[in-house]
């Protein structure tokens, strides 16, 4: 049931909710135009605003692509970042300039992979054609309501514990359109999962997704598997289990329960809004938490603003680490879409 404050703000969701679906209607009829591109594009969004796994999912989609032999670039809007227009990602390129997540990318495909920003995703996906780089397709990340870019794959997102089917439009939810969005997707990933989530559990969810999905669209399950910490700074050294939690991101419950799990005591949790801009103060502030013989966990998402030149003296002396999480599908689900994403590639029949 929606909260007192949502049944509020359900009249100015009803009005969102109906300027987006009129815009839908436009592209869906063709009264506005949806670009298509001599390359298979891929999109992975969500229908709710932050925090439904985006980043990870978008990597493993790339090094799917990479095991198929394909070559990927990703475009992103680069979200935070104090530029405008395109950029495709270099050397000399941090958080600000490219956003954290596009740099995360980066940095995970060790500069192999091309990585660009661009607001205008159909004038992002252009300019990358137009440097003739060497791809064979393009992951649009976080562009599911970017209608001017008609995908070849439409992967949509949607959390196990926040699904879009218990969701509102905004100003009363978080969703970012109708429920009904969702029959745009050619496949839905449900997110964050428990590992060993019932076959019942499963069937359940898949059958209130399919409410609103076309039919016939798989419904997979994913969830996330935590690596061993990674040192941010020189200093990084584990010592013990007590820890200082810092985290920038829209959902860190994930990443607390598996640290409390894995034994781990969280003395303090320094928690800031999505994309945060770290600065030399917020740094000061988490090292007065840490005492002798602590660590700073974070994520690695995070840890790409932390590495801004501009904190390099701030963090120089303390012990950070990211956990860094992969994506991993339950059942047959990483199967069934890597046949997806097989299949975009392969010749079409003539008829």
């Amino acid at each position: 049931m929606p909260s007192l404050l949502a049944v509020l703000l359900l009249p100015f969701a009803w009005l969102y909710a109906g300027v987006m679906a009129v815009r839908n209607w436009l592209y869906d009829t063709g009264l506005k135009a949806s670009a298509s591109f001599p390359v298979p594009i891929i999109s992975v969004g969500n229908l709710r605003v932050g925090g439904t796994g985006k980043t990870p999912h978008v990597a493993w989609v790339v090094r799917e692509l990479l095991a198929q032999g394909e070559k990927p670039a990703v475009l992103s809007r680069g979200y935070g970042r104090r530029t405008r227009g395109y950029r495709l990602a270099g050397a000399t390129d941090t958080a600000a300039t490219l956003g954290d997540e596009p740099l995360q990318h980066y940095q995970d495909s060790g500069a192999s992979v091309p990585v660009a920003v661009c607001e205008d995703r159909r004038a992002g996906v252009a300019q990358i054609l137009d440097n003739k780089l060497d791809i064979t397709n393009v992951v649009l990340d976080d562009a599911y309501q970017h209608r001017r870019v008609r995908p070849a794959l439409s992967i949509l997102l949607t959390e196990q514990q926040r699904p879009f089917y218990r969701d509102y439009v905004l100003p009363a939810g978080r969703l970012r359109e109708s429920r009904r969005g969702a029959r745009r997707a050619d496949v839905v990933v449900v997110t964050k999962c428990a590992p060993g989530l019932p076959d019942d559990a499963q069937r359940a969810i898949a059958a209130r997704v399919r409410r609103y999905a076309r039919p016939g669209v798989p419904v997979l399950f994913s969830t996330y598997a935590y690596g061993a910490p990674v040192p941010v700074t020189s200093a990084s050294a584990l010592v013990g289990k007590e820890i200082v939690l810092l985290t920038g991101i829209a959902q860190p419950g994930p990443l607390r329960e598996y640290l409390l799990a894995a034994g781990y005591q969280i003395t303090h949790h320094v928690a800031f809004a999505d994309h945060h801009v770290f600065s030399a103060a917020d740094i000061a502030a988490v090292a007065a938490q840490c005492r002798a013989g602590q660590c700073v966990f974070t994520t690695q998402k995070d840890a790409a603003r932390l590495l801004a030149p501009e904190l390099a003296a701030a963090i120089a002396q303390l012990p950070i680490f990211y956990i860094p999480i992969d994506v991993q599908f339950l059942a047959d689900g990483a199967a069934r879409l890597q046949q997806m994403l097989t299949s975009l590639f392969q010749p079409q029949a003539v008829v």
